[in-house]
């Protein structure tokens, strides 16, 4: 049985930062909301309560039912489960008189905590809330403090339970991670065997043993995901899947066919459909951009239950879903209002009425690629930048048309490939090239032109929630430019996208 940390949400923002530094520990751990947590059994070695967006006095606040889990189990409370663990057994949380917001030292540290194993005296630590503990209940005892907040950490005497009113998840405290892992085998027990090695041998088997001779299909994309679950697919079924790969002319320059190649060196069963007509003469004359994502999603759904249905006795659809989208389905807030209808596979076991397998289910983006490096699937893919399902569909701005995704595929190539000739690729998260419905003159020769204007697009993120522009090299934008001016017929003009997320999100529809 596996061991596990469980981590109960309370809607924090970090919330999915503590798994993830959790597991960098090689450390199985899940996220639940926090009224709604599986049974407790002796898999489970330690609990954490995450932050929150409220604060415990709000009449609305989330208020968990603990009594299975404190004083039975290791608890540690982070910001708000830290106060909720004060406030409600006999202390007080009141708004703070001073900021505690931002990066502090913690002045004392009781060394002979266990928690502050291996913990330097002042380390950094940082404060999100605006309540603190003002009066600690009468058996917990304060084991660390900074200057502006007296129970910035604290241990309840006769239970294995301690608070702290810091993020230990986020860079900016420095030993936040050395806490974490002081906690989960230290005081836990965890043995450290969560690894990628581990990871794929247990999923073979459970796939083997889930799926025995039943045949899967699998839509691939040419992206991470999707390749790591149709390589682990089939180590555990072999020729029992079978992989479609589906061209909607949106892709970028050449990548239908260099994608296929490399699936076939894989040893994988694919199949490439080649549906650009389709996806381009039902976009025409569309520019609005979620009914550009639904006429795709749509025409992908089409022409993949298509395809899978020439296939005899499919009983399985396996999908890339990947660990952040799990957790996103059943967050403590609920699904999100509005998600963007561009999921590849969308909508299509109802309209199939086959049984899922997410092999990735478990995993981070992160770990699915040290898994797809465990598989030796090529750095090449592992390493390639994330790019959106409706793909240059909704980097064109406005209608799209077979001119229009030329212009961008040969635009997108050049920067795409100068930025892996420069060796800057691997240092950006995500990067594209937007071409936008904004014509200008310019000048060639000795002839006016009125043509198309580009928008360089780079980002440096680590999931997608939050992105930073990248700084390239000045050296560089003047000769991605230059190239894509003299070489693109039909762009006189590119600019260079410095805008973060938020506010503004990482592609422009």
């Amino acid at each position: 049985m596996q061991e596990k940390i469980l981590i109960l949400d309370f809607g924090s923002q970090y919330t999915q930062l503590i798994g993830r530094k959790i597991r960098e520990l090689n450390v199985y751990c899940e996220i639940h909301p926090f009224n709604h947590y599986p049974a407790i059994d002796e898999s489970v070695k330690g609990v954490v309560l995450s932050g929150s967006p409220y604060s415990v006095r709000d009449t609305d606040a989330p208020r968990p039912d603990l009594s299975a889990l404190k004083g039975k189990l290791p608890v540690l409370g982070v910001c708000y489960g830290a106060q909720y663990m004060a406030h409600f057994f006999g202390g007080e949380v009141a708004p703070s008189n001073s900021r505690e917001y931002g990066r502090a030292h913690l002045g004392y540290v009781d060394h002979g905590c266990v928690l502050f194993n291996n913990i330097s005296a002042h380390t950094q630590v940082w404060m999100s809330h605006g309540d603190t503990i003002v009066k600690m209940p009468k058996n917990y005892k304060v084991i660390a403090s900074t200057e502006d907040v007296n129970f910035a950490a604290y241990k309840i005497d006769d239970e294995p339970s301690w608070g702290i009113q810091f993020h230990p998840e986020v860079y900016h405290t420095t030993e936040g991670k050395q806490l974490l892992k002081n906690f989960v085998t230290d005081i836990c027990g965890c043995q450290q065997n969560w690894t990628p090695d581990s990871f794929v041998e247990t999923t073979v088997n459970e796939l083997k043993a889930k799926l025995g001779d039943d045949k899967v299909v699998l839509g691939l994309s040419g992206g991470v995901d999707s390749s790591v679950a149709g390589v682990l697919l089939h180590k555990a079924i072999g020729e029992n899947l079978t992989c479609i790969f589906v061209d909607n002319g949106l892709l970028r320059k050449n990548e239908f066919e260099d994608v296929l190649h490399s699936y076939k060196d894989m040893g994988l069963n694919v199949i490439g459909v080649d549906a650009r007509k389709k996806f381009w003469d039902d976009l025409k004359g569309i520019s609005d951009p979620e009914q550009k994502r639904k006429v795709i999603g749509r025409n992908f759904i089409e022409v993949f239950d298509q395809e899978a249905h020439k296939i005899t006795d499919v009983k399985w659809l396996a999908q890339g879903t990947i660990y952040p989208d799990v957790i996103e389905s059943v967050s403590v807030n609920g699904p999100s209002a509005t998600i963007k209808s561009h999921h590849n596979v969308g909508g299509l076991p109802e309209k199939m009425k086959l049984k899922i397998v997410e092999p990735l289910r478990l995993l981070f983006k992160d770990e699915v690629r040290l898994v797809g490096k465990t598989l030796n699937i090529k750095q090449e893919l592992l390493g390639r930048h994330p790019f959106p399902g409706p793909g240059l569909g909704i980097r064109i701005l406005g209608d799209v048309t077979p001119e229009k995704v030329r212009i961008l595929q040969e635009a997108d190539a050049i920067f795409v490939n100068g930025l892996k000739n420069w060796d800057l690729y691997n240092k950006v998260w995500q990067a594209g090239v937007m071409l936008l419905p904004v014509q200008s003159v310019g000048v060639m020769g000795d002839e006016r032109t009125y043509e198309n204007t580009v928008a360089l697009r780079a980002v440096t993120s680590t999931d997608g929630m939050t992105a930073d522009w990248v700084h390239l090299p000045y050296d560089f934008l003047a000769k991605m430019s230059n190239e894509i001016i003299n070489k693109v017929k039909g762009i006189n003009r590119v600019v260079y996208d410095i805008s973060s997320k938020p506010p503004a999100t990482i592609e422009w529809e």
